[in-house]
């Protein structure tokens, strides 16, 4: 039996086409292109047909994409009346995955196919803003033809069309975080597909997945570990007390990169931009954390993620903390249904093996016997 490997770190799953993250070199690759030449370049629309057809569209094939999305932005009656009847102060994450397992029943999706992926990732938007718009006592604001992904999204949220430094910036992070590797989400994803399921119930295990707070909820706890630390003086103070009590940076590490991650040096340039009080404390924390690190463990490459700057762009796009792990849904939902598609393809049941670490066979002592 091949040796046990916690986490399953350095285990190769699956073979795919649809991305890279070379994590010596400090790169994310989709399909041949380096995300550096796409984030600020190309729509999220762009590098979702890259992802669902293999080639980035010309005019005609972004056009009728776009034309697809919109057509797909409409909850079903069902999923409409899952999201009134649920509890107003729900985690957006808990929302999100219930609409989604309601809105796969109408849709029947028992065989992926690129439509069922269009539909679902036009649609992850519309449940949130819903969602957000409800809690706040106001009626869901429908989405508009002519705007495109990012922008039907904040303007859903807000009934207002959105300045377009915003949508710029809402686009690159989506771009960003729509796919990375076998991240536990996607890996999740492809699993649940490898049983030959339908999309739906893949999607609904990858956003559990997601949920958690080692993966897509990393956002949240870094605004909230800056928000506790309160000012650059008192960065290094609060800092050092926190690994005295063992608690860990938020922000910082990665399984795979031992460099830089490429997404959070895109990310960290717009937050300079964007949101200058936060980048002034948190490129103070930054450097704290990344020396305290090294202290601890020059041995170990430590650095700075997506997570730790994704917050600071989020915050200036106006999204509400708990609105942060939903909204990496809204970009990793092209990933995980190209992953799924791909899986589908040349499928084979995802079945590993355990190791039993348990007692030798035994026999069972009778009740009357058992004291």
């Amino acid at each position: 039996m091949p040796d046990y490997v916690p986490g399953l770190e350095g285990v190769v799953a699956a073979q795919t086409e649809i991305s890279l993250v070379d994590g010596a070199n400090g790169r994310l690759v989709y399909r041949g292109y380096v995300i550096a030449d796409l984030a600020e370049e190309m729509s999220f629309e762009e590098v979702a047909h890259l992802f669902w057809f293999g080639h980035l569209p010309n005019r005609p094939e972004l056009d009728g994409l776009a034309a697809e999305l919109s057509g797909s932005r409409s909850l079903t009656q069902a999923a409409a009346a899952a999201l009134d009847a649920l509890p107003t102060d729900a985690d957006p994450m808990d929302v999100l995955r219930s609409v989604v397992s309601v809105q796969g029943v109408r849709h029947r999706l028992e065989k992926p196919n690129i439509p069922a992926a269009i539909h679902v990732t036009a649609s992850f938007p519309t449940i949130l803003a819903a969602f957000h718009r409800r809690r706040q006592g106001l009626d869901p604001v429908k989405p508009r033809a002519e705007l495109g992904h990012a922008a039907n999204y904040l303007y859903m949220l807000t009934g207002t069309e959105a300045d377009m430094d915003l949508v710029r910036a809402l686009n690159t992070y989506l771009v960003l975080l729509a796919d990375h590797g076998m991240n536990a989400s996607t890996f999740t994803a492809r699993v649940i597909a490898s049983t030959d399921s339908d999309l739906a119930s893949c999607l609904v295990g990858a956003i559990g997945a997601l949920k958690g707070p080692a993966h897509g909820g990393a956002p949240s706890a870094v605004m909230d570990q800056l928000e506790q630390i309160g000012s650059a003086e008192n960065a290094e103070r609060w800092m050092r007390e926190a690994r005295a009590r063992k608690e860990r940076f938020m922000g910082f590490g990665h399984r795979v990169y031992r460099t830089y991650d490429p997404r959070a040096k895109i990310l960290k340039a717009m937050c300079q931009r964007l949101n200058p009080k936060f980048y002034d404390l948190a490129s103070r924390v930054e450097e704290t954390a990344l020396a305290i690190l090294h202290e601890e463990h020059p041995e170990r490459p430590q650095a700075t993620n997506v997570e730790f700057y994704s917050a600071g762009v989020l915050q200036a796009i106006g999204l509400p903390k708990d609105l942060f792990p939903p909204t990496f849904a809204v970009a990793r939902v092209a990933g995980w249904s190209a992953h799924v598609l791909e899986q589908a393809s040349h499928n084979r049941l995802i079945r590993p093996q355990s190791e039993y670490i348990g007692p030798e066979p035994r026999k069972p002592v009778p009740l009357s016997e058992r004291s």
